[in-house]
């Protein structure tokens, strides 16, 4: 009877005990289970809401990212409390840990930073043609750390949000027109009045320069082989080089049709007997 009245008082404390960490599991099974779907349905949500009011897909992405990181971790310690650990010092422990990762990846931070910024700020958008982090493409994406410019000699450069962010930015394709300079050099007997008539007229005939601004053609300065037009249409950038080198043959063309003869540098030399 004795040994009977032992097995049970050494079963019961045990038999509590198992119990117990068997409810703490389960529970702990069925809160990461109902965490993750309220994870997933906020997400959802927060995804709906922000594609609802057309935020660009790259932010979306970011609000995703950093939401579904957030709620994870705090799923995490509400499951850890389950079982008795102290949150506390794990948030401690977790900061401690972002501070020093913090400091190690201080460089991919300020990209992150910077790109959150760039998106936010909006100084330019894909398929906008700029000059940022001293490289001048058109933008084929803006990542989470880098953006990628796509070069005019097809040429992909990524660049770090920060460099981008923190320099100067030029958007070309922010205006609805963007000026070509071109010059073109006249001889010392040249009508020059003439000549900017002449250009003026051939210029708004190139296909995608605009009307307005009028293309400007001036007397700009004068050199040793006479005096030198500024020769500058207007187009849209997506055309910037199609008209650049369609107004270089309107110089070239135009001119020659009407019979302005070729520039010459002329020396006078003069000798001195002995």
């Amino acid at each position: 009877m004795n040994t009977i009245s032992d097995a049970t008082s050494w079963a019961t404390p045990l038999v509590a005990k198992g119990t117990d960490i068997g409810v703490k599991i389960l529970g702990a099974i069925v809160l990461w289970i109902v965490g993750r779907m309220v994870i997933g349905m906020v997400r959802k949500g927060l995804g709906a809401a922000l594609n609802l009011r057309h935020v660009d897909a790259t932010l979306v992405r970011y609000a995703d990212s950093a939401m579904s990181i957030l709620l994870n971790v705090v799923l995490v310690m509400a499951v850890l409390s389950v079982f008795g650990v102290e949150t506390t010092s794990f948030a401690g422990l977790l900061a401690a840990a972002g501070v020093a990762i913090g400091m190690a990846w201080s460089g991919l931070l300020s990209n992150f930073a910077a790109g959150v910024f760039l998106l936010l700020l909006r100084p330019f958008k894909t398929g906008d043609f700029i000059t940022g982090g001293g490289v001048t493409g058109t933008v084929h994406s803006i990542g989470l750390f880098v953006t990628a410019i796509e070069a005019p000699d097809a040429v992909r450069t990524y660049v770090g949000n920060n460099a981008i962010f923190s320099g100067i930015i030029q958007n070309y394709s922010t205006n609805p027109a963007r000026r070509v300079e071109l010059v073109a050099q006249l001889a010392h007997n040249a009508d020059h009045r003439a000549a900017i008539a002449i250009l003026k007229e051939r210029l708004a005939k190139i296909p995608h320069v605009v009307a307005s601004p009028a293309p400007e053609v001036d007397l700009m300065t004068f050199t040793m082989a006479g005096p030198v037009l500024s020769v500058r249409p207007y187009t849209h950038t997506d055309h910037y080089w199609q008209v650049y080198f369609d107004t270089n043959l309107v110089i070239r063309e135009a001119l020659g049709a009407a019979g302005f003869s070729v520039p010459e540098q002329h020396f006078h030399v003069v000798s001195k007997a002995g």
